[in-house]
């Protein structure tokens, strides 16, 4: 055999070895990236999905949709009128706790629907906040699941005082416009 020709086997081997070794490496890349996308809701999302892989196209399908959505950021005038608003939830919670914890919450699904998210149920709300708004998604589902007792009186003050300050977590983390630092850190 010919030099060339060793060398043209060497590099059709080398070429096939490494399309090999991309494509054994692919679900991992698949797996950091949704890991380093959603955060503690990947890991979520695997513990209570059938396996790994149900998990990661779940959320893959949460992205797909979440693309879809027509999100936008918040005005200025807007931002502030919600700020005062969620002032006043905090001055309500002083005289009724609980009316001030369901203020809490119509306030978020407001700022939700304005930038843009379906608000037609709890599960597609988090799902759909889950792309953007991952880190504050758990202190979100205590929230609610605390406004939930309160609502038939099995909060107390101190829970329902909580509840408070994890709605405020995601609420800040609406108001300060998530989506865009999200599009334009990956342009």
């Amino acid at each position: 055999m010919s030099g060339a020709v060793i060398t043209a086997i060497i590099a059709v081997v080398v070429i096939a070895l490494l399309i090999v070794a991309a494509l054994a490496l692919r679900p991992r890349m698949r797996s950091r990236k949704l890991r380093d996308r959603f955060g503690p809701e990947y890991d979520r999302t695997v513990q209570n999905a059938q396996n790994r892989r149900a998990a990661e196209e779940e959320l893959a399908e949460r992205e797909k949709r979440h693309q879809q959505l027509q999100l936008r950021d918040l005005s200025e005038d807007e931002r502030q009128r919600y700020t005062a608003q969620w002032t006043q939830v905090q001055e309500q919670f002083i005289d009724d706790p609980a009316r001030a914890l369901d203020a809490a919450d119509r306030l978020l699904v407001n700022v939700m629907a304005d930038r843009g998210y379906p608000t037609e149920s709890y599960r597609q709300q988090v799902a759909d906040l889950s792309v953007e708004h991952a880190r504050p998604l758990e202190q979100y589902r205590t929230a609610h699941d605390i406004a939930g007792r309160a609502g038939r009186g099995e909060a107390s003050t101190e829970d329902m005082r909580s509840a408070i300050v994890h709605y405020r977590t995601l609420f800040v983390d609406l108001l300060n416009g998530r989506h865009a630092q999200h599009t334009a850190h990956n342009k």
